[in-house]
Parts: structure tokens; C-alpha cells; sequence
């Protein structure tokens, strides 16, 4: 662990007020005050964007891709799937 760093090693985040999250933020990363204070308006204005929970999700459409994760030309609508389960898994698997 680089020595800088040390001082983090058994900090307990969910116990900091925002306050103290903000502050060690600004210590373990490259970003000023003004760039961090910008980042988190521009995520707390995003959240009136966000679907609350029992809401519908936003229709969207997205392409297939071939067994060789090649571009299809093919795409497929969230709205297509009106009345059906469906699963969206984000994540690597490589």
C-alpha cells in the first residue's frame, strides 16, 4: 500500500458524515474542491432522472450482438418485451 495512503486503511465509511467522506476524497484524489463540488451537483441532478422504485423503466433499445460479440445491425426495444420478465445483467465475463 503506498504510505500516503496508510492512514485510509481501516477508515469505516459508513460511519463519515458527507462532510468527512467529502474531505478524504479530496485528499486521496487529484480533483479540487470546485471539480468535486461540480461532480456531485451534477449527480444529485441526475437523480430526478432516475426511476423510483414501482415506476417504469425508461424504453430503450439496444443491439444485438452475434456469438463472436460482433455488431448485428440488429436491435431490440425494452418495449418489446411489454408483460415479460426481463433481466438486464451488467457486468464483464472475461
Amino acid at each position: 500500500m503506498d504510505p500516503q495512503f496508510e492512514q485510509f486503511k481501516d477508515l469505516n465509511w459508513t460511519e463519515l458524515s458527507f462532510p468527512e467522506k467529502r474531505d478524504v476524497w479530496l485528499q486521496i484524489s487529484s480533483m479540487s474542491a470546485e471539480e468535486f463540488d461540480n461532480m456531485m451537483a451534477g449527480q444529485k441532478a441526475r437523480q430526478n432522472q432516475v426511476p423510483k422504485v414501482g415506476e417504469d423503466a425508461p424504453d430503450f433499445n439496444l443491439e444485438r450482438l452475434d456469438r463472436n460479440k460482433k455488431r448485428t445491425g440488429d436491435f431490440v426495444r425494452l418495449s418489446d418485451f411489454k408483460s415479460q420478465s426481463v433481466a438486464l445483467v451488467f457486468g464483464s465475463y472475461t
